[in-house]
């Protein structure tokens, strides 16, 4: 329907536009031929101006009929388009009772959609509601025959319990009464092994003592043959500290045969050296660190006196560094050990002094003392 009109339409406005283009054509062609009338027929006869009014009567007639087909067509053309509108609003009426019937129908069906899901949703609230009582049911059932056999497990385990309790109490009586036997057969062990330690240090006191005393009578000629080679080689300053450090000794010595005493105590250390392991008690290990302490003092004035004597580092030559005996009383450790660790800390204390410097100690108050990580790392005791 729409392209049949729009095609009529299309025919109209051509035949509108022919029509005013063959009134232009006559209008044209009238203008054209009064132009080219001879001038000479300036006088026309009867004849021809009846031509022309002849003419001019039918360019008017056709002019009228032109107008009033161009009239025709404009009225046929405002018929068709009222007539295409009618038609185009009877289209669109159609066309909504079609889309109020779809919608209505679809209105429907929606409806009837949901009345059957609501049934189906009943239906299956219905089936999971008898669904549950019945797994209720039986978790019922499971929950109590569950609960019967743990009851009957609880009773078996008691029982066990009890069974293992008896025959645990009877192996702890036994291991109680076997820890008693062994702490009885340590103890004795202990005291057996105290006694010989004790026997054990004893004798090696005495041995110790008599060594001391033995080297004690050489110590003052072998001071006195090194004060004369100091003198002879002019080092007057570490002639002083020799001096000096003789003058300790022999006090130290006064002071240790005035309080000498002996209290024995088991070993609670041990430290290596050498490839095997030694073993003192406090009383030792306190000495060993007084060894080492002590050493590094008297370290510290012979590199300073070698120094200032401008002659050659060698902590070996010192007469303190090979007698070693400056603190030990003869008590607690051996000799060869305490002069060990009494050269460790000369050796550290002679360096420090002779390049004036504090690589392995410190001064302060007038003390020269070994760092702490420094002993340790020499001396490495370990409790036992």
């Amino acid at each position: 329907m729409d392209f049949k009109d729009s095609a009529l339409e299309v025919f109209y406005m051509n035949f509108e536009l022919f029509s005013k283009k063959m009134a232009s054509f006559v209008i044209a062609g009238g203008l054209l031929l009064s132009t080219v009338i001879p001038a000479v027929a300036q006088q026309p006869t009867q004849e021809e101006q009846q031509r022309q009014e002849q003419k001019q009567r039918e360019k008017q007639a056709r002019k009228q009929q032109q107008q009033q087909q161009q009239q025709q067509a404009q009225q046929q053309r405002q018929a068709d388009k009222q007539q295409r509108q009618q038609e185009q609003q009877r289209a669109a009426q159609q066309q909504q009772q079609q889309q109020e019937q779809a919608r209505q129908q679809r209105q429907a069906e929606k409806q009837q959609r949901q009345q059957e899901q609501e049934r189906a949703s009943q239906q299956q609230q219905q089936q999971r509601q008898a669904e549950r009582v019945q797994r209720q049911q039986q978790q019922q059932q499971q929950d109590l025959q569950q609960q019967q056999q743990r009851q009957a497990e609880r009773a078996q385990r008691q029982q066990q319990q009890q069974q293992l309790e008896v025959q645990q109490q009877q192996q702890r009586q036994a291991q109680k009464e076997q820890r008693h036997e062994q702490n009885r057969q340590v103890a004795a062990e202990q005291e057996r092994l105290a006694q010989q330690q004790q026997a054990e240090q004893l004798r090696r006191q005495q041995a110790r003592q008599t060594e001391f005393n033995r080297r004690a009578a050489e110590q003052q000629r072998l001071a006195l043959s090194r004060e004369r080679i100091l003198q002879q080689q002019r080092r007057m300053n570490q002639y002083r500290f020799q001096q000096q450090y003789w003058e300790r000794v022999r006090q130290d010595q006064a002071r240790l045969r005035a309080f000498r005493s002996f209290s024995y105590s088991p070993y609670s250390y041990r430290y290596y050296r050498g490839g095997r392991y030694y073993f003192a008690n406090q009383y030792g290990a306190d000495l060993l660190r007084q060894a080492l302490t002590l050493g590094y003092q008297e370290g510290v004035r012979a590199g300073q006196a070698d120094r200032e004597d401008r002659w050659r580092f060698d902590y070996r030559d010192c007469y303190a560094y090979q007698d070693a005996t400056y603190g030990y009383g003869g008590y607690y450790v051996d000799f060869p050990e305490y002069q060990y660790y009494f050269r460790e800390g000369f050796r550290r204390g002679y360096e420090d002094g002779y390049y004036g410097r504090w690589t392995y100690g410190s001064y302060n108050n007038g003390l020269f003392s070994l760092l702490g990580n420094v002993l340790q790392g020499i001396l490495s005791l370990q409790r036992y």
